[in-house]
């Protein structure tokens, strides 16, 4: 058995748990604009642009509910201890907010236009300032040597999502030659995606995880998890040729996609190894909940990364091109299935989301249609790979199998109600 060792949680303030629970709404706005699509597939609603709301889906999906989660998440772990760095990271928060609000109601009306690049570049920027001011708060304020591998790993995470924004700035040049739809035009979205879900969410998910096992004084070796931090941060400069092998670029470029690949794998090895080693020690300090999500988004991260070492391969990464089921089922899989159940998970555990009377019903809701339409988008694609029958009244499938992850995490989110911070660094569950 297992001592479990009393700790002094984190300051909890009043602005993080705001913070995480605004990051939920997006995440139920998320599920509901998802549903909508779906819904557009069965019957097309005459004035309604499809595309413009897939926009709006993903850009309140990645900046809504990803982004202001890991703002919560990462100011909960490393909290702002002067007044001038509180009132500053409110401020961020705010003007974000807005930023969000424009997109998600811009985008709808006129896709990629005046408004909505307005509210997007926005975000950017106020990106830039939450990386450059979390950084220099970490530097003056937390002890770099207890830390020192957590903040390893959440340094790159934000080096990656400045990094990202290369993408979206390279949009305005490409988009003003009138070469929409091309292959730089699609080159410049994969980058952004790349370097948001393998660099800056994979980073912070891990920086996260490290700085877990360091709160809770959990010995691992630190040399293995140097050197899973440094195969992996190097090799997603990389693993960006992996996104563009459908362009059937030159033998050089599938050389580097292999060469990314072998470094990813070699660095899960020593990742696996570290989580081995501390596994009989971390998982009885974990609340039953999330025991099966971070079971889950570590396997989900495994998938991930397989499928991503598959996708070297030219026939592999030629069938992705030619099938989106697979792309589209990819994407959700490292969003919602790694990244998004690993956030759920954290903030569980650490009292900024509870379950409530609803919650756990929620939370297996929206398993459920994760599961489902997971299902049904790989089987999908893998019955057209096999020259097969496709599945008859896929949309209809994918819509009722859609169904159950907004009404799960609006009941989740039903569940936050009552929860608040009582004092500095409590959290009380009102009933």
């Amino acid at each position: 058995m297992v001592e479990v060792k009393a700790q002094r949680q984190p300051i909890t303030e009043q602005d993080t748990l705001v913070r995480a629970r605004l990051a939920l709404g997006y995440f139920v706005l998320v599920a509901v604009l998802g549903l909508f699509l779906r819904w557009l597939m069965v019957s097309p609603v005459v004035g309604v642009n499809y595309k413009n709301f897939l926009h709006a889906h993903s850009h309140v999906a990645l900046l809504g509910w990803l982004y202001c989660a890991f703002f919560a998440a990462l100011l909960y772990i490393f909290p702002a201890t002067t007044s001038a760095d509180r009132k500053s990271f409110r401020r961020q928060f705010f003007l974000t907010q807005v930023s969000v609000l424009g997109m998600l109601f811009t985008f709808p009306v006129q896709g990629y236009a005046l408004f909505s690049i307005i509210f997007s570049t926005m975000h950017i920027l106020l990106s830039y300032w939450f990386a450059r001011s979390y950084w220099q708060h970490v530097q003056r304020n937390v002890d770099t040597s207890t830390h020192a591998t957590s903040l390893k790993y959440i340094g790159v995470a934000l080096l990656f999502m400045v990094v990202s924004s290369i993408g979206p700035w390279a949009m305005g040049p490409i988009m003003a030659k009138g070469t929409i739809g091309g292959e730089l035009y699609y080159s410049a979205i994969y980058f952004y995606l790349h370097f948001q879900y393998n660099g800056w969410f994979t980073f912070a998910v891990l920086g996260l995880l490290f700085w877990f096992l360091e709160h809770h004084h959990i010995t691992f070796n630190r040399s293995w998890a140097m050197r899973a931090f440094w195969l992996l941060a190097l090799a997603c400069l990389p693993a960006y040729a992996l996104s563009v092998l459908w362009t059937k670029p030159a033998d050089w470029v599938y050389a580097i996609g292999y060469v990314s690949v072998a470094m990813q794998l070699a660095g899960l090895l020593y990742l696996t190894k570290v989580l081995r080693q501390v596994w009989a020690e971390a998982v009885p300090l974990l609340k039953p909940w999330v025991r099966p999500l971070a079971g889950m988004a570590l396997f989900f991260f495994v998938l991930k990364l397989a499928l991503q070492t598959a996708s070297a391969f030219p026939y592999m990464a030629d069938l992705a091109y030619k099938l989106r089921y697979f792309i589209i089922g990819y994407l959700h899989l490292s969003l919602l299935g790694f990244v998004s159940l690993f956030v759920l998970g954290f903030l569980l555990q650490q009292g900024l989301y509870r379950l409530g009377r609803y919650g756990g019903i929620g939370l297996v809701l929206f398993l459920t249609g994760f599961f489902a339409t997971e299902l049904l988008m790989f089987g999908q694609g893998t019955l057209l790979w096999l020259g097969l029958s496709a599945l008859p009244s896929f949309n209809w499938l994918m819509f009722w199998a859609s169904v159950p992850m907004p009404l799960g995490l609006g009941l989740f989110f039903l569940g936050q109600r009552g929860l608040k911070v009582s004092g500095i660094g409590r959290i009380s569950h009102a009933s």
